[in-house]
């Protein structure tokens, strides 16, 4: 390997290391590289222009704005009072109704912090009334909050199919059935761990108990959600009916969610609008940034022959696939620890692409496989946003959170990450059955 490769390199993870905007570590490493190979600078120009220019970006621009827009509106409301009248009568299903709200949030959002940022205000304070704990009830919506990232429309996928070229369609599938075990399996622990929580309750909500009476108040509840749940009706049925492209989709998002905020819910208003296309702006630069930016780093080094040097070393050093997909997943998970899933993604796919080909792993399975990752990155310390974000909005110190949500990671998260990982149907049969194994392409256990 050139000097100037690993000078590069050096100064890529010196950038991490010491906190700097990784859009300029990406650029500054990039700038480095290029002089002491002695090559021309215009590679950067022209590089940075293709990589932004797709209209995927816009998609993911017309997503977060709908994401937003949403965590504006003041829909958390309706949709805790049908996620109660669904499963609050289980065992711990008070804890449960902030599960199965942010599971129903994520297929608004597309994210994971706007998820737990409508919801803690609201369900902590409530639940601690019932008995819960703090702590606890704030560490388990954190857990929860990556289900943004698998619950279709996600803005990781979206991203994850313009590194990759890969189908939007196809990969919105790819992690339904992940999401869903992850929110499954996460109510099932939550049944056997809720009482280590408990303390005196000083109020108890009480739910009809006649069948007559559970039906009026889910059909209630539901009716009140239903203006929020079209929105994610509408744009599933539209891309996979083939009646509007993701592009189009996520603006009809927008259009429904404006409908909705405005005029069903009245909860969004001039101000909200606002704050929410703020946020949209600064968001979408900094994505748009680290897109072209990190383009550049990545394809010098796929260029310089990096890519396929680690693609080379790994097959080498470890004879089986299925010992290449462990030690692929445990770098993406302690890269996850110490950076954001966007920049992940932007540097870990196109560096993995060689590799995974030689494997013989589907590109829309890498791409399950490297969301469910980032999405654990989000939970684990140190640098874990749901944690900061979960910490400040309930009050609870970060290292009160960290111990509990631990046990949802390793007993859930990291046992469906091996799933995902070693069953391949598990993220690409529901693709190759809706979108046609043609878009899919090859794939075998």
């Amino acid at each position: 390997m050139e000097l100037g490769i690993i000078v590069g390199l050096v100064l890529f993870f010196v950038g991490i290391i010491i906190g700097l905007p990784l859009c300029w570590v990406f650029l500054g490493s990039t700038t480095v590289t290029l002089i002491l190979l002695g090559q021309d600078l215009k590679f950067m120009a022209g590089t940075a222009y293709y990589a932004i220019d797709s209209y995927i970006l816009m998609a993911i621009a017309f997503f977060i704005f709908a994401g937003n827009l949403m965590g504006e509106a003041g829909i958390a409301d309706r949709l805790i009072r049908l996620a109660y009248a669904l499963v609050g009568r289980i065992k711990g299903g008070l804890v449960d109704v902030g599960i199965v709200t942010i599971l129903f949030l994520s297929a608004l959002t597309g994210s994971s912090v706007p998820t737990i940022a409508a919801t803690i205000p609201i369900l902590v304070p409530q639940l601690e009334r019932f008995g819960y704990q703090k702590r606890y009830t704030t560490a388990v919506l954190c857990c929860c909050s990556f289900l943004g990232y698998l619950i279709p429309p996600s803005v990781p996928l979206l991203i994850y199919a313009l590194v990759a070229g890969q189908s939007v369609a196809a990969l919105f599938l790819s992690t339904v059935f992940p999401g869903l075990i992850l929110a499954g399996g996460y109510m099932l622990l939550n049944t056997f761990l809720c009482h280590r929580y408990m303390q005196p309750a000083k109020d108890v909500p009480v739910l009809p108990s006649t069948l007559t009476g559970m039906m009026k108040e889910i059909g209630a509840a539901t009716w009140g959600a239903l203006p929020a749940l079209t929105v994610p009706l509408i744009v599933l049925v539209g891309i996979y009916g083939g009646i509007f492209t993701p592009n189009e989709a996520g603006a009809i998002a927008v259009i429904v969610t404006l409908l909705v905020g405005f005029f069903a819910y009245r909860g969004l208003k001039g101000k909200n609008f606002w704050k929410s296309a703020q946020n949209t702006v600064a968001t979408l630069g900094m994505i748009t940034l680290l897109l072209a930016f990190g383009t550049v780093f990545t394809r010098l080094l796929i260029r310089e022959g990096v890519a396929q040097a680690l693609a080379d070393g790994m097959i080498g050093a470890f004879q089986s696939k299925y010992l290449i997909l462990l030690m692929l997943n445990i770098l993406v998970l302690i890269l996850g620890m110490f950076i954001d899933g966007i920049p992940i993604l932007i540097i870990v796919v196109p560096l993995l692409m060689p590799l995974v080909k030689e494997i013989g792993v589907n590109l829309i399975q890498l791409g399950a496989i490297i969301t469910v990752n980032v999405g654990i990155g989000v939970t684990t310390p140190p640098y874990a946003i749901s944690i900061f974000v979960g910490s400040k909005m309930s009050g609870v110190p970060y290292e009160k959170l960290v111990p509990p949500m631990m046990i949802f990671v390793f007993a859930v998260a990291i046992p469906l990450l091996l799933l995902v990982t070693f069953v391949p149907p598990l993220s690409l049969w529901l693709p190759s059955v809706i979108v046609g194994p043609k878009i899919i392409g090859p794939w075998s256990w």
